[in-house]
């Protein structure tokens, strides 16, 4: 009866916009599915006759489908701007790791919006915008996480991931997982009344290319449509469809959830990809691949359903990014905005539900590595002043920059005048310390990724997400990191080690100006590296896993303020002193 009560004034009431707020029980729940290196071509509502995608495609058909949606060439970039409705570069995300993804602590996110207006908000999955608190999805809104804060993961069955900072273990293969959890917390705060708003970060199809057998059996010898202009890894490819599988069933055992529970009319659902495909594999014919500016680097799917709202089969054509989904949603929900810093986006709702609203005239950026993309309603200016007609030419296969010379000038002068407003206040380098000690969130976790390697050390892998320290055999040898300690006390720290029994003895000592921690590991701990027995292919530059143990180094005073944290050793009898995942500093009192 209650959700029948709430179904008619859905139905019934007016919904107010920008600033006229909905009573509580009208407001809707919001659940945003974001996917990991999902191309625009890898659904088959797009003409991908590889695969089935049968959930998207019908969340497609029975809401709004989005013809012209942008993102960045990379996960952290769009990942802050669906976060804050801003361009990256404002946000201070650089890059995908070793600090570079964090989001300004100044910025306030769509979840902080929702939190403030009454909502149970919580992120599943991949958060990649900073790890240790307050840029820890805790410290930006959510009051649930579970997930894992790097740019990608080493193990997809049974991983260790973070519950609201502390390590757990995952069940099963992770996006079953995520969705799961995503599923019983809208399950558990419509039965307390309350609305959520739930930002579904799935993790794949990104590497390593782990999936279950039973899709990876569907197309482990099924012959492929193939992009006939470029060397495609087949059985990379395989994996990416089979994990897209995956996701689309996902996505309808979410739906289904919401059906059985009546809960799919008074829940808006968004689903989205961070860039484009992790790789040449088919894409409709558009040009590049996740990492470029171009089209096929940057055009995402995206659906929105809201049924009784969002009529079906509703085709938006006006181009549109991941900046406007904040201002899109908070409006379709009827709450405020938190902060005042303005947005970039613009809110499509009007267009959603069908008012007669006409969409400026604007230009959208695409940027990565010093690389950017322009792009109107129908020509795209790329990184080196070629210009393209997307509607005549997709692929872009046929610069038309001295035949349309007014648009080249318009275009190139939106690049400038974009560079000169966003980057006013951005350097590629980044001085910002990790944050340590908050007494909400106690637990900080220094890991290898985020740490510098000194002397012989070096990391696991090239790619420093979900790397470890190794090569450590020297007493020139170190590793450090630039913190900010929030609050004087007493802390543990705790060392996340591997060593084997012939290398046990080594003492250890972590400086952090003139405090100091002491121990010496005495006990081995050399499991072997895992992952590879779950890859379909190789994983490249992405480091394999292992099981770390902890080693407490005791309890030092610290006082509030910034330092350059070293971990060294003072004695090393064996041929190396161990590998290292992570510091943990713990604040004690």
């Amino acid at each position: 009866m209650h959700w029948y009560i709430l179904w008619l004034l859905a139905v019934l009431v007016p919904i107010g916009f920008a600033g006229n707020l909905l009573e509580a029980a009208e407001k809707p729940n919001v659940v945003v599915i974001l996917t990991d290196d999902q191309g625009w071509g890898d659904l088959s509502i797009n003409g991908n006759t590889n695969l089935r995608t049968p959930h998207l495609d019908a969340l497609a058909r029975e809401g709004a489908k989005f013809e012209n949606f942008f993102v960045q060439p990379v996960c952290a970039p769009t990942r802050a701007e669906f976060l804050t409705g801003r361009w990256h570069p404002r946000c201070g995300v650089r890059g995908v790791s070793t600090g570079l993804e964090r989001l300004n602590l100044d910025e306030r996110t769509i979840a902080e919006a929702f939190h403030a207006a009454g909502y149970a908000t919580a992120c599943f999955g991949k958060w990649h915008n900073g790890s240790q608190y307050p840029y820890h999805p805790k410290g930006r809104g959510f009051t649930e996480y579970y997930g894992f804060t790097s740019g990608h993961w080493g193990e997809y069955f049974n991983p260790t991931l973070d519950h609201n900072g502390q390590e757990v273990q995952g069940t099963g293969y992770i996006v079953d997982d995520l969705t799961t959890r995503a599923i019983d917390f809208l399950k558990k705060n419509a039965t307390a009344g309350r609305p959520s708003f739930i930002f579904l970060a799935l993790n794949t199809p990104h590497s390593p290319m782990q999936v279950p057998d039973k899709y990876w059996r569907r197309f482990e010898k099924a012959p492929l449509k193939l992009t006939g202009t470029q060397k495609e890894n087949l059985d990379h490819t395989r994996a990416a469809l089979a994990m897209c599988e995956n996701i689309d069933d996902n996505i309808g055992r979410l739906r289904m959830a919401l059906r059985d529970n009546h809960l799919d009319e008074p829940t808006i659902v968004v689903y989205f990809s961070d860039n484009g495909p992790n790789g040449p594999r088919w894409n409709g014919g558009l040009k590049g691949h996740k990492g470029s500016t171009d089209e096929g680097g940057v055009r995402s799917p995206l659906h929105i359903c809201w049924p009784k709202h969002i009529r079906p089969g509703t085709v938006v054509t006006p181009i549109a990014a991941a900046i406007d989904l904040y201002p899109t949603l908070i409006e379709l929900a009827g709450i405020r905005r938190v902060g005042d810093q303005p947005f970039d986006g613009i809110s499509l709702a009007p267009l959603l539900l069908g008012h007669d609203q006409k969409v400026p005239d604007r230009v959208l950026f695409q940027h990565w590595a010093g690389r950017i993309s322009a792009r109107d309603s129908r020509y795209r200016l790329d990184p080196i002043g070629q210009l393209f007609d997307m509607h005549a030419d997709p692929g872009q296969t046929r610069n038309i920059a001295e035949t349309k010379p007014e648009v080249l000038k318009k275009l190139t002068a939106a690049v400038a005048a974009w560079k000169d407003d966003v980057f006013r206040a951005w350097s590629p380098a980044d001085r910002r310390p990790f944050p340590v000690g908050y007494p909400e969130f106690p637990r900080t976790v220094l890991p290898a990724r985020d740490g510098v390697p000194h002397g012989g050390v070096r990391r696991s892998a090239a790619a420093p997400n979900c790397s470890f320290f190794t090569h450590w055999t020297k007493p020139d040898d170190r590793m450090t990191w630039d913190i900010d300690i929030h609050t004087a006390g007493r802390y543990e720290a705790i060392l996340r080690y591997t060593c084997p029994d012939a290398d046990v003895g080594a003492t250890v000592e972590l400086v952090l100006g003139k405090a100091q921690w002491t121990a010496t590991i005495r006990t081995a701990h050399n499991p072997p590296l895992r992952g590879q027995e779950h890859d379909r292919v190789d994983r490249g530059a992405e480091s394999y896993v292992k099981d770390f143990r902890p080693l407490s180094l005791g309890v030092v005073a610290l006082p509030a303020g910034k330092g350059t944290l070293t971990l060294r050793a003072t004695k090393i009898p064996g041929q190396q002193v161990a590998d290292v995942q992570q510091v943990e500093l713990i604040l004690v009192k």
